[in-house]
């Protein structure tokens, strides 16, 4: 009745249908919790524990006030309230709240630092950064460069 039908046949037997995970499904690290090594994540993940290594997530994390994470980050958005050190990459929204600690690099699109926030980092932004081609010259900043270095060199040479 009212859809069932359908979950059981998605979920009844083991008739080899690999459900996918939930968009919504949360994944969390409890304070008191420690894990070094590398995760990857396709949902979101919420960390109140300690993270030292590397984090993977296809969604969003959210570093508690008791969360750490020592190492690097890459996800689609974040929200820190806790401390990080060392490299976030972040595809869409960093938000970093009033009781974070955030020391490192960070690359991301779109950036909000809230007042009372502890943000001592190198910081790199906009899509070419945030999907992580960092260090690249856009090719018209040479063209102007060199425009304003011809008519300065031919300005002495008429003098």
């Amino acid at each position: 009745m009212f859809g069932n039908n359908k979950k059981k046949t998605e979920t009844g037997s083991n008739s080899g249908k690999h459900t996918s995970t939930p968009t919504n499904a949360l994944n969390s690290l409890v304070k008191g919790t420690t894990i070094e090594g590398e995760i990857h994540s396709e949902s979101d993940l919420r960390v109140d524990g300690t993270i030292k290594g590397n984090l993977v997530c296809k969604a969003k994390v959210i570093i508690g006030p008791t969360g750490l994470v020592e190492g690097e980050i890459q996800c689609a958005n974040a929200i820190i309230e806790g401390k990080m050190d060392g490299t976030i990459r972040v595809s869409q929204l960093l938000t970093v709240k009033e009781t974070a600690d955030v020391s490192g690099e960070v690359y991301t699109n779109k950036l909000i630092v809230q007042s009372g926030a502890i943000f001592n980092v190198g910081c790199k932004m906009g899509t070419q950064h945030s999907n992580g081609q960092t260090g690249r010259q856009k090719p018209a900043a040479k063209e102007i460069s060199n425009q304003k270095g011809r008519p300065q060199a031919d300005a002495k040479k008429a003098s």
